[in-house]
């Protein structure tokens, strides 16, 4: 096994920097008849539904959830107010406006640059002020934007830069990676479950690769192991639970990357993961 896991770490090394993820979307999206702008809104629904900001960025109460649009038009507004209406994160209710500046993104908790709006603000600025940054431009993540939306083979997807994500201390839920996980995103997988018990989210997550070993014997199946995670988020130790010992030993090297959010104690996660051919 020994040979088989050096090459696992080495399959796994190339999601170490931008993961492609899809999202699993709302029942209007799903639908053949959604269109473009309502797949993206929906994405923007799920982002800011499924993350946590500080308190300096998001203070207790009924305070809103702000989705600034940056070269946003009169039509995208309309479908993403209607995506989001009477919908909240907790007890923060979303608020759509569009932003034209620095100052007004920084009354925002996300803030997605549409792709013609080429000039975009200081990101390193909005990142370090809690801002989640969504994008759909090709340069947006090399420019310091956390999530990327991208067009894949007629669908929408994205691309998520996890270091500026983590400089923003934005924490996107782990439902985010195991809802990505549940769609056809992560080569040979087609069910995901991060966290069975809800433990605590996700800050950086790549998905397991699906072993080039495990595709040629055309193996499938669920994987579970168990991750000790020290209070400041970083894995300490992990343990199989069960799978096949191919499937098992992908997983495990994937979580032994995984950053959770800092917590003040150490906690035991469980995660599983649903390998499958394609």
């Amino acid at each position: 096994m020994s040979d088989h896991g050096g090459f696992l770490r080495a399959a796994l090394s190339f999601v170490l920097g931008f993961v492609t993820l899809s999202l699993s979307l709302p029942a209007p999206a799903q639908q053949p008849s959604a269109t473009e702008d309502q797949v993206k809104a929906a994405f923007l629904f799920n982002f800011a539904k499924l993350s946590e900001w500080p308190g300096r960025a998001l203070p207790e109460g009924a305070s809103p959830v702000v989705i600034g649009v940056s070269g946003a038009d009169e039509d995208f507004l309309a479908v993403l107010k209607a995506m989001v209406a009477g919908k909240t994160n907790g007890s923060h209710p979303f608020v759509v406006k569009a932003v034209n500046s620095e100052e007004e993104m920084k009354s925002c908790q996300l803030v997605f640059f549409r792709a013609a709006e080429k000039k975009h603000a200081s990101l390193e600025d909005l990142a370090r002020a809690s801002i989640l940054l969504v994008g759909e431009d090709p340069s947006f993540l090399q420019q310091g934007g956390m999530i990327n939306l991208i067009r894949d083979h007629g669908k929408i997807r994205f691309e998520v830069n996890s270091e500026s994500l983590e400089i923003s201390k934005v924490s996107v839920n782990a439902k985010i990676l195991s809802l990505a996980k549940a769609s056809d995103a992560a080569p040979g997988s087609n069910n995901a479950n991060a966290n069975e018990g809800g433990g605590r989210p996700l800050v950086q997550g790549p998905p397991p690769a699906y072993p080039a070993v495990a595709q040629q014997m055309n193996l499938s199946g669920t994987a579970r192991v168990q991750a000790v995670v020290s209070p400041s988020g970083k894995v300490k130790d992990v343990t199989v639970l069960g799978g096949h010992p191919l499937l098992a030993a992908a997983l495990a090297d994937a979580v032994r990357q995984w950053k959770y959010q800092p917590a003040s104690k150490e906690t035991v996660e469980t995660v599983s993961f649903t390998f499958a051919p394609h």
